[in-house]
């Protein structure tokens, strides 16, 4: 087995989160009624609030031998994943978002983004020592929970307008 430097697996998780934060700020601003920049400001919040539980995590690491094909296999997939399936963006730019331009296209966006994100994390636990996957657990279903929020936010934006 291979040695995995799982800190890797965290500095990635805290840049989703940072990401994250950008992008829902973005949102709050393009939101079109006061309930929905609420939302997205207060999901702004729960992404610096996972950033913070990551870099708790990472202050406590654990080493753990991954078994790979070739030397830095799982890096280059969670790399590769997470630059093309899950980071939001790294600015929080009109251009960065060309998809995003009301409130329900953030909605959208942002469902999408949740799910990669819960989809990642299962695949973070793998790399990670097994007394840490109860905080990667934790992160899936606040992950999980934020999916929902949007998913009830849509409907109920559609049913109004």
């Amino acid at each position: 087995m291979k040695l995995f430097e799982s800190n890797e697996i965290y500095l990635f998780a805290m840049r989703i989160e940072e990401n994250g934060e950008k992008f829902y700020r973005h949102a709050a601003q393009v939101a079109q009624d006061k309930e929905s920049r609420n939302m997205f400001s207060f999901l702004a919040g729960e992404e610096v609030r996972h950033k913070k539980t990551f870099e708790t995590m990472l202050s406590k690491m654990e080493r753990r031998e991954i078994e790979e094909s070739y030397s830095g296999e799982y890096l280059a997939y969670l790399q590769d994943y997470l630059d093309n399936k899950i980071i939001f963006s790294k600015s929080a730019k009109d251009t960065e978002y060309p998809e995003v331009k009301d409130t329900l296209s953030a909605i959208e966006f942002a469902i999408q983004r949740e799910m990669n994100s819960v989809l990642y994390y299962h695949e973070v636990k793998k790399f990670v020592a097994p007394s840490q996957q109860d905080d990667i657990d934790k992160i899936i279903e606040e992950e999980r929970k934020h999916f929902s929020q949007l998913s009830e936010i849509k409907k109920n934006y559609e049913k109004k307008h």
